[in-house]
């Protein structure tokens, strides 16, 4: 009897050895990453990597001549609509909220370049200034490189993409939005504001923050710096509000998770519709197209349901709580859109990195499978965007199916670490029960089981 239980207690004394060495090695490495010399390196790193991806962009290396054309084309002429102080309201390719004017107005402010050198510049402007920012908030007391390190290494994987797009912008608000979050959720409010005025989706980052004041005073704040950017655009431009008419019409794009069902179906003959370029982007046009549309919009509302219900049963927050409720918030809208188109990659990655610049974070491993599915998304666009994608081919559609499925996979995982990490059993959640979660496994939890559920 005293040999055989010898083993099992060794093994348990042995079980949490992996983890807390993994932890330690985490700890070590970042640590290493702190240093001057290590900064000066991840510098470097920036600047030899973000000419690379310039280099791609400017030589159309890899058919990056298609990402290039969205701001020689799309977004000059609406520049050229903008400056007239009047909003492209007969192009349906305009889909955005109306502070999106200033993106693209802002070359003005370097007149001694082309439109083009200038956005793009402009761009990489703010590329610098978000890893600025994750480096910063890796220096708090719970804070972690590994954030920073991800946004360096992963970004160059969508090689000259990013810079042709103005959606480095758009993940700039949310990044600071969610890094002001802790102590000053009212500049969290304005940031998260600003953000939505330009793309939406940046008021995700509100969903996460802390129940009582914090959320209270966030929302405020970026509801009236909403309003106050509506009201500066309603006054200086005409037809402010015309995109809402455009974004309803979208069908079912390519890359979409409807999409790829559509060309598994198509490869295999069981369904004969075609791909049309409608809406500045490729679509489906035929059978089931308008079902499948309408599911894709189901499904958004049944994920931001649950999401609901995760902000009204969640019992534990932690420092990382926000981040990690953006990510999965994220990933949902992402998932279940009708688009997907390869910038939506852009947004994924700033939020991961934000979540690994906390040591608490539930979405380190949802993180990194992130960072592999946007190499996967470079080969869909721009590689062989024309070439496999939209002919359909066997090597297209295994390419897309498997992409959206790692997509799916991602979000999935995500909400369920999110959900154990925050919401409480039942039984554990009862008062009298018998075991509580450890004070000391939530060091920075703003609160406890048993607090208010007011949202």
């Amino acid at each position: 009897m005293t040999s055989t239980g010898s083993p099992a207690v060794h093994s348990s004394e042995a079980a949490p050895a992996a983890p807390a060495a993994r932890v330690r090695r985490r700890g070590t490495l970042d640590a290493a990453l702190r240093g001057r010399g290590a900064l000066l390196g991840i510098a470097g790193v920036w600047l030899v990597t973000r000419a690379a991806m310039l280099w791609t962009l400017v030589h159309a290396v890899g058919h990056s001549a298609n990402a290039r054309v969205e701001v020689t084309m799309t977004y000059h002429n609406w520049y050229n609509v903008l400056v007239h102080w009047t909003m492209p309201q007969h192009d349906v390719m305009w889909q955005y909220p109306p502070a999106a004017a200033a993106v693209f107005l802002s070359p003005d402010l370097l007149p001694f370049l082309t439109y083009f050198q200038a956005f793009v510049a402009l761009t990489v402007l703010c590329d610098a200034v978000i890893l600025l920012g994750l480096l910063r908030a890796a220096r708090r007391g719970d804070g972690s490189m590994a954030g920073a390190v991800l946004w360096l290494v992963a970004l160059p994987l969508m090689m000259g993409t990013p810079f042709a797009r103005y959606d480095i912008h758009v993940t700039l608000f949310a990044v600071f939005a969610l890094l002001c979050m802790r102590h000053r959720p009212r500049l969290a409010g304005v940031v998260a504001g600003i953000g939505a005025m330009v793309k939406v989706w940046p008021l995700l980052t509100l969903l996460g923050t802390p129940r009582g004041r914090s959320t209270r005073d966030a929302v405020v704040a970026a509801a009236l710096s909403c309003a106050a950017l509506l009201a500066v655009f309603a006054v200086l431009f005409e037809d402010t509000l015309g995109f809402l008419g455009n974004q309803g019409n979208r069908g079912v794009q390519v890359e979409s998770l409807g999409g790829s069902a559509l060309m598994a179906a198509r490869l295999t003959h069981l369904w004969p519709g075609r791909t049309n370029f409608q809406y500045g982007a490729f679509e489906y046009v035929g059978p089931y197209v308008s079902v499948i549309a309408r599911v894709s919009v189901g499904l958004t509302v049944a994920g931001f349901l649950l999401l609901l219900l995760w902000r009204v049963r969640a019992d534990r927050w932690s420092s990382a709580t926000p981040f990690d409720a953006a990510l999965c918030a994220m990933t949902v809208f992402t998932v279940t859109s009708r688009v997907i188109s390869p910038q939506y990659m852009i947004w994924l990655l700033g939020l991961a990195a934000v979540c690994l610049t906390s040591k608490h974070t539930t979405q380190r491993p949802v993180a990194w499978l992130l960072a592999v599915t946007t190499a996967l998304t470079t080969l869909i666009f721009p590689v062989w965007y024309d070439t496999e994608i939209l002919t359909a081919s066997t090597l297209g559609t295994v390419l897309l199916c498997t992409r959206n499925a790692m997509l799916l996979g991602a979000t999935v995982w995500s909400g369920v670490r999110l959900w154990k990490a925050t919401v409480l059993p039942k039984t554990a959640a009862q008062p009298g029960a018998s075991e509580r979660p450890a004070a000391a496994a939530q060091p920075e939890a703003s609160e406890r089981p048993g607090a208010a559920r007011a949202l």
